[in-house]
Formats: structure tokens, C-alpha cells, sequence
């Protein structure tokens, strides 16, 4: 781990709030937050995202998720929404950053009656994940998942292999599963802002790739989209009417449903 590196997970700490990020990822954030004014704002709303989906999925009976570049710790975690509708849920952490491991097993404890995994695992290698001893203990997958990849597809920046990533994973679960996932868009964006995306990212200052709604679509291929569809994430079923436009969000979001 070089934590003179920026990281998105700490990066993406850093913009909610948290105390879990080193000087890397703060020049990180700040040098995005000043090219991207709203960034922090996406960033809240995205948070939003997952706690709305969560919650409508454990309200749908949905006792399995599947929680792929987590990030760290901080309130309403995925297993602390679910357990609150249904304490038996059972929930698998993954991420890549070494960090956000020590802290989830550290500060993230479920219901008795619930169970919680962590594995240390990239997403672009779907097979560890499936195959690690922690998913055979947590998830049964004869029974639905809801796979959450929330703000991390943007990380693959090749559209094949992200899509293929996706699909792997998902022929892995059963009928009745469900993926949540968001990635960053600039369809709304004006030509100056999507150019200074394009030379943040071809200069390795960025690590996102953002998608069109129709590549951002591609993941959903053969699911039943849940209403409202392919929206911002702050326009995914939105809990309260003074929410930020989808200019300042940047941020597709979407459930869809396994046949």
C-alpha cells in the first residue's frame, strides 16, 4: 500500500466527510472538486443512492447483498440499512484497498441474527470474489443477491471489459437478483467541463471514466429495470423535492432486476 498514491475509496471518504484519507487523496479530491465544483455534492448524492436502493431491496425481501468496492466505513453502511428492515440480511464487503478492509472488520458489526464478510478482492477479477471462503460462507447464491456496484464501475475505463466483469457476476446469481449500480456522466455536461475531464484522465489525474447513458445501459442487458429507470441518482426515487439538478449529480444511477 503507498498511501502517497490517491485513492478512490479514501478520495471518496474525504468528500463525505470522513477521517480516513491520507495528504494524496485530499490534493486528489481538492484538484477535482476545483475543476468539478459539485464533486462533493455527487458524492453525497450517490451516498444517497445506496441507502434508497438498499432499502427499497430489503423491503422487497431481498436478504443477500453483495457490496463490490464498499469504500470506508461511514453511517448507514449497506449491512446497517438492510439489518434495520430485516436483521437477518446478509452482507459481503469487497474491496481492493487493504485500508478499507482493516477498518470495515474493525468498526462494521452486524445483527446476531444477520451475518457480515469482508474480502479483500478486485473487481475485475470476478472469479476470486465468487470463489473466496468468505462468499461461501455468507452468500448462498441458490437464493437472490443484490449485487451493488456503486461508484466503482467508473474505475474500468474499457467498456468491454467492465461489461464483461458485470456479466460474470451476475450469471453467477439466481433469478429474482438485482444490480444497483452508478457510474459518472457528463451527457449534461457543457464542452468545457467534459474537455477538462478528458485531460484529467489522459494525464492519470482522474481515474474515472465517465459513460453515456446508452454505455452506462450495457449493464443492464437482459435485467428488468426497476422504475424510474436510467435517472441521476439524485432523480432515483428521491426522498425529498430539493435535490440538485442532474448538471451538478453527474451521476447515472439504476436497479435492474434478474428474470
Amino acid at each position: 500500500m503507498d498511501t502517497s498514491v490517491a485513492h478512490p475509496a479514501r478520495r471518496y471518504n474525504y468528500w463525505l466527510g470522513g477521517k480516513d484519507h491520507f495528504a494524496a487523496d485530499r490534493e486528489s479530491g481538492d484538484l477535482l472538486a476545483k475543476a468539478f465544483p459539485t464533486a462533493r455534492i455527487a458524492a453525497l448524492e450517490n451516498r444517497d443512492f445506496l441507502r434508497r436502493t438498499v432499502r427499497f431491496l430489503a423491503g422487497s425481501g431481498v436478504r443477500q447483498f453483495l457490496d463490490i468496492g464498499t469504500g470506508l466505513p461511514v453511517p448507514d453502511n449497506t449491512h446497517e440499512i438492510a439489518q434495520r428492515i430485516a436483521p437477518g440480511s446478509r452482507v459481503l464487503y469487497v474491496d481492493n484497498d487493504p485500508i478499507v478492509m482493516t477498518h470495515s472488520r474493525a468498526l462494521m458489526i452486524g445483527t446476531p441474527e444477520g451475518r457480515i464478510g469482508y474480502v479483500e478482492a478486485d473487481l475485475r477479477e470476478p472469479d476470486t470474489i465468487l470463489q473466496h471462503p468468505d462468499r461461501l460462507a455468507v452468500l448462498d447464491l441458490h437464493e437472490p443477491v443484490a449485487l451493488l456496484l456503486v461508484a466503482v464501475l467508473h474505475f474500468i475505463h474499457d467498456d468491454d471489459q467492465a461489461t464483461a466483469v458485470v456479466a460474470r457476476l451476475l450469471d453467477a446469481l439466481p433469478s429474482g437478483s438485482y444490480l444497483v449500480a452508478s457510474n459518472l456522466t457528463l451527457d449534461h455536461a457543457p464542452p468545457e467541463q467534459v474537455a477538462m475531464h478528458e485531460h484529467l484522465l489522459a494525464s492519470g489525474r482522474t481515474d474515472a471514466r465517465a459513460r453515456t447513458s446508452a454505455e452506462f445501459g450495457r449493464f443492464f442487458t437482459g435485467l428488468d429495470l426497476v422504475t424510474p429507470g436510467i435517472v441521476a441518482v439524485s432523480d432515483w426515487r428521491p426522498a425529498r423535492a430539493d435535490r440538485p439538478s442532474p448538471t451538478d449529480v453527474a451521476i447515472y444511477g439504476a436497479v435492474g432486476r434478474k428474470p
